[in-house]
């Protein structure tokens, strides 16, 4: 358990990386500061190759189990003025990961097995986690860990959820090609707004389960110029669409796909799109978070232990899982009084809460290393 001592050096953690934010793959201070953090507590951490953030493993022989924090922050309006702001709270996250390698380090001789504790870049742009499975980072893991802080109107302040359902996104954009005609002669063009009208009405029309949780709406149109007498021949849109799984938003982009398809043969036009953004919905495994349940238990006792919350937002954590199925995930979530709510520009947390938060991690980590060694015995 982290003692009083440890406790305030993590709030002078947590302080320095709140008033030092970077955005995605710019977190190169970031980057440093983790490091010698790390290195002065006799670890021996592990930049990544042509990007920030590093991994540090901890224990004897392969990794099996992990835990992943992000690093980068948002970059948006505060006070009038547009900056790098942790307002998700991978702040939190990072002090609760280095609480986690201190920890560890301490029983190191005798942990069961080894940790990998990663430290990832560009969380905001749902890019890192693709970037880390290229690198091969997770492939010896059978386990991985996550956390997030959460809001009031999520999760009491001084409780912890042991599985967060995050749900699916995709961030669409697309540009019509049709001709441009002078507004006498709209007959001799093909008008680029009426074909995007018909995607709007399209898109309205997707029918889904009522039990389906998900949207597909046009959320950015940009067509013609300062003359209101010309046909407007281009235009470029972006398309937001939310699933709560993976298999609703699969729907959604075929469906989509027909629409665009349907366009083209109908207004004679060029239609391109393609995804620029792709965040996977969670695959909460069972196993995982059950041992994060039995650690949140352990830790502060039942009546903290909340139950796996269902949230609209997404998390490029679940990724991982995505592109490897057998991958055994879950998330932390974190009850620390966050208001006025994520991604508010003046959004604050009860620092209080992350050394627990940190014990419970710990706690997991440990008992996931005991299933994995127990199944290798078993085997």
């Amino acid at each position: 358990m982290i003692g009083e001592q440890f406790s305030e050096e993590l709030e002078l953690v947590f302080n320095h990386l709140h008033e030092n934010p970077e955005v995605s793959w710019k977190e190169v201070e970031t980057t440093a500061y983790l490091e010698n953090f790390l290195k002065g507590k006799g670890l021996v951490p592990k930049r990544f190759e042509n990007m920030t953030g590093l991994y540090v493993d901890i224990g004897k022989g392969l990794p099996k189990v992990g835990f992943r924090t992000d690093m980068d922050a948002l970059w948006q309006e505060v006070d009038g003025v547009f900056q790098a702001n942790h307002s998700c709270g991978h702040d939190a996250h990072m002090t609760v990961a280095l609480g986690v390698a201190v920890l560890l380090k301490e029983i190191e001789s005798v942990l069961p097995g080894a940790v990998r504790i990663i430290f990832q870049p560009a969380e905001e742009k749902a890019q890192g986690a693709k970037a880390l499975v290229g690198k091969g980072i997770i492939d010896p893991l059978q386990f991985l860990f996550g956390i997030h802080v959460r809001p009031l109107v999520e999760l009491d302040d001084g409780t912890y959820s042991p599985g967060l359902h995050h749900g699916a996104a995709k961030l669409i954009s697309g540009k019509i090609t049709g001709m441009e005609a002078h507004g006498a002669r709209p007959e001799l063009g093909i008008n680029a707004i009426e074909v995007a009208a018909g995607l709007v009405d399209g898109l309205k029309r997707i029918w889904l389960s009522p039990t389906e949780s998900a949207s597909i709406k046009m959320t950015h149109l940009q067509a013609g110029g300062s003359s209101t007498n010309i046909v407007p021949g281009t235009a470029t849109f972006s398309i937001d669409a939310r699933a709560q799984s993976n298999q609703t938003m699969d729907v959604l982009t075929d469906e989509l796909d027909k629409i665009i398809r349907a366009l083209k043969v109908m207004y004679d036009v060029d239609i391109e799109y393609h995804v620029e953004t792709h965040i996977a919905a969670a695959e909460v495994d069972e196993t995982a978070s059950g041992i994060l349940k039995q650690a949140i238990i352990e830790t502060v006792g039942e009546d903290k232990c909340a139950e796996e919350i269902v949230t609209p937002g997404g998390e490029d954590f679940h990724f991982f899982t995505f592109s490897n199925p057998n991958l055994k995930t879950t998330m932390l979530g974190i009850g620390c009084g966050v208001s006025p709510g994520l991604h508010h520009p003046k959004m604050t947390l009860n620092t209080e809460r992350l050394p627990t938060g940190a014990d419970i991690i710990t706690k997991a980590l440990i008992l996931a290393l005991d299933y994995v060694k127990g199944s290798e015995r078993y085997d």
